[in-house]
């Protein structure tokens, strides 16, 4: 199936700078190929409500432009023709995907909506309309925004796959955006809406979403495997063909109708299993996946698909570890599918997918077709129990944005695992699931009352991590209390709340003790218990709130003793302001050790600023490296490598403290990073790094271990290098020494410095 994009392109793409006339019939055949889209699903009178809400959206986006200078009015367009051809969404969809954007950025108001359109839709796009007020400066305005999008999810699903929409389209217009913006929108995309439109079971478009991303974030090694897979794509399509010819012709002969194709797997998943197996390119064995879609009345779907692959198995030995069963336990956002890996011609391991149709438009069209299935079936099914996870957590939920939007990621968007209650029922969770998040999934005062669990009839501790398939039953005290170390390892975000809600709870009846002592110490002072004093001794004390000075006050952690220093006016207390010193910069200079690595210049900004910094410990950045500059609390500004694996939680969570950075030109410095070497054990091969290292480059070497294992050996180098050029050079001259297999920098090492 054709994409929005593609669509549009055989439209024509609009022509900037035209004139207003020309324009305006760009704008009217785009709208057409959006009606064209929608023509299966229009009733009657549906086609003058489309035609309303997009000519009420026109209007009210008429003067604005997008960064690429095209009228505004193509996003909406386009938005819509994402949700009607790409997510399978209908009419009511499509008039809420042409004005999302109009109650925020235009004078129209959700009170016009509702009158031309209906409660239902009016409530759609408030939850798209985005959040305008300041937030504080703690708190991410997208993790908050994305709160409320979940808040509105529990009434109407459309409103996610409606902004995945969105998401996406913003995604295929980013080159208009300056770079800090791409990484942050970039950041945003790969931390939250990927994750998402996979869990809404839309595949397609969380490929697309995870590639776009790493475009932008990655953008050398995007187009490395880019350019590899285009130059391999003659051999892939010759050897597919090889490896399906005999199975075309088994399930042929087996009188199935059927579809067969390969096709190649994501760039950004390639990338993945490089770095997660450390192989290169050439070494990635599945590069494509093989699938077979047929054509089977929904009670044979099951016996069809094992038949196929019982089939495959005649021509091919499959992989016993490689084997997925989804169709027995369809995945939480209802994708079902037979899954194996096989030993193909030439010794290559090949992925096949077997599905039924009905299966197959699930795992392309996700949520939407899920529920055209649904239709007219009463059963309560995986998503709408996800839904109802989801409420229960964000009924109760009172974190901050930032804690939220991680613990909604560890909860509701990792692939799960199926544990069963003694008596055989399901219950799916998080992978990473231990015995006290099982515990709290049955039920909350059974989690707060767990003191261990039987696995298999097994005794396990609490932090017991479980795996698919364990039978767990839960054992429970009445002496048992949530402590603070829970939340060290339950990772599901019911568990989370409710141990932090005890917690809190516990934390008021013990800070009532506290809140009495205080009382009587200030009256005993002659001062009076009220807000100004309360907020005197918070600050004092450094605290966050009155509730923690109660509850150091009743354990004992705060000495009220110190009330002496204080000052009474009347009733009112005031401690006395620390007077500042004052410091000589010449002075301080000489008794402190500077590290040169942390405190060189950098430039940064659009007024080319220079700036005092530290390295990030997390991912080592030398110059020449693509980075940003993240202002941390307490430790200034730390510059982080844009591939580094906090960056896209840090701007995902924090992009009002990423800053944009460039290295200033210094060949004065010089930068620590490291290398792992790889290659055949050979006498003197340690001779021969060194003496490209310290003798032909004139590199000075920090730190060198090698270990050798059966004719193979692996080593670690540390080096001062002067910028990323001069480590190129190095990986180069190692590389093309006979012997070595593999030269590599190191992503990650917290050894390192």
């Amino acid at each position: 199936m054709e994409t929005a994009q593609e669509i549009l392109t055989k439209e024509g793409l609009p022509v900037y700078n035209l004139d207003a006339e020309q324009e305006k019939k760009e704008i009217v055949r785009y709208y057409r190929a959006l009606m064209r889209g929608l023509r299966p699903k229009l009733k009657k009178g549906d086609r003058e409500l489309v035609r309303l809400a997009f000519e009420m959206a026109a209007e009210a986006h008429k003067t604005m432009r997008r960064k690429s200078g095209e009228p505004y009015i193509l996003h909406p367009i386009a938005v819509a023709m994402i949700c009607v051809e790409e997510i399978g969404l209908g009419v009511r969809s499509t008039i809420c995907a042409l004005l999302h954007d109009t109650v925020e950025d235009t004078d129209l108001t959700l009170e016009d909506v509702e009158q031309e359109f209906g409660t239902e839709i009016a409530k759609i796009v408030d939850g798209l309309t985005k959040i305008s007020t300041v937030m504080d400066t703690n708190t991410s305005l997208q993790a908050e925004n994305f709160k409320k999008i979940l808040l509105t999810l529990t009434d109407d699903p459309r409103v996610i796959l409606i902004k995945l929409a969105d998401r996406l389209h913003n995604m295929r217009t980013l080159e208009h955006m300056k770079r800090e913006k791409q990484l942050k929108i970039a950041s945003e995309t790969i931390w939250v809406y990927a994750p998402l439109a996979h869990r809404m079971g839309l595949y397609n478009i969380k490929t697309e979403l995870e590639d776009l991303s790493m475009k932008y974030m990655e953008p050398e090694n995007y187009k490395e495997i880019a350019r590899k897979l285009s130059e391999t794509k003659r051999e892939r399509t010759r050897y597919i063909n090889e490896f399906i010819r005999p199975l075309k012709e088994k399930i042929d002969a087996a009188g199935f109708e059927f579809e067969i194709y390969g096709r190649p797997k994501s760039i950004h998943s390639i990338w993945t299993k490089i770095k997660k197996k450390e192989v290169a390119f050439e070494e990635v064995y599945d590069l494509f996946a093989i699938r077979i879609i047929i054509d089977s009345p929904l009670e044979k779907e099951k016996e069809d698909c094992w038949k196929v692959y019982s089939l495959i198995t005649d021509e091919y030995n499959p992989a016993p570890e490689r084997m997925r069963d989804w169709l027995s336990n369809p995945k939480n956002n209802g994708y079902e599918a037979l899954h194996t890996t096989v030993m193909g011609p030439q010794g290559k391991w090949v992925e096949i997918q077997i599905r039924s149709k009905r299966m197959n438009e699930i795992a392309e069209k996700g949520l939407a077709a899920h529920f055209k299935y649904k239709e007219g079936t009463n059963d309560e099914d995986r998503f709408d129990k996800w839904f109802g996870q989801i409420r229960e957590v964000l009924s109760s939920q009172d974190s901050d944005g930032v804690d939220f939007l991680q613990d909604f990621k560890t909860s509701f968007l990792a692939e799960e695992i199926y544990v069963y209650t003694p008596k055989g029922e399901v219950k799916m969770l998080p992978t990473g699931s231990t015995a006290l998040d099982f515990a709290f999934a049955i039920h909350s005062a059974i989690g707060s009352k767990c003191i261990g669990a039987k696995v298999h009839h097994k005794l396990v501790p609490l932090s017991h991590k479980l795996r698919s398939g364990d039978q767990v039953e839960i054992i429970t005290s009445n002496k048992q209390k949530p402590t603070e170390g829970w939340l060290g390892f339950v990772v599901t975000a019911k568990a989370k709340t409710k141990i932090k809600d005890a917690l809190r709870e516990e934390k008021r009846t013990i800070a009532e003790e506290g809140k009495y002592t205080l009382q009587r110490k200030l009256e005993n002072m002659g001062a009076a218990y009220n807000f100004h004093n309360i907020e005197e001794l918070v600050q004092y004390y450094k605290l966050p709130s009155p509730l923690d000075l109660h509850f150091k006050i009743a354990n004992k952690s705060i000495d009220l003793r110190e009330l002496k220093e204080a000052i009474l006016h009347g009733d009112r207390i005031e401690f006395p302001k620390p007077k500042l010193p004052i410091i000589d910069p010449t002075e301080a200079a000489a008794n402190k050790p500077v590290s040169k690595k942390d405190s060189e210049l950098i430039i940064f900004g659009e007024s080319s600023d220079k700036i005092m910094y530290q390295l990030a410990k997390c991912c080592h950045p030398i110059p020449g490296d693509d980075v940003f500059g993240f202002v941390s609390t307490g430790k200034g500004m730390i510059i982080h490598r844009t591939t580094c694996p906090n960056a896209p939680q840090l701007m995902a969570n924090y992009g009002h403290r990423i800053v944009k950075t460039k290295w200033a030109k210094n060949k004065e410095i010089s930068f620590l990073t490291g290398l792992r070497i790889i290659g055949l054990d050979d006498v003197g091969v340690v001779n021969k790094i060194t003496t490209v290292i310290s003798g032909d480059l004139r590199i000075n070497i920090s730190g060198l271990s090698i270990e050798s294992k059966e004719g193979m050996f692996e080593g670690t180098i540390k080096v001062f290098v002067h910028d990323k050029e001069e480590l190129d050079e190095l990986v180069a001259r190692l590389t093309s020494l006979q012997g070595i297999q593999k030269v590599e920098r190191f992503e990650t090492d917290t050894s390192i410095g």
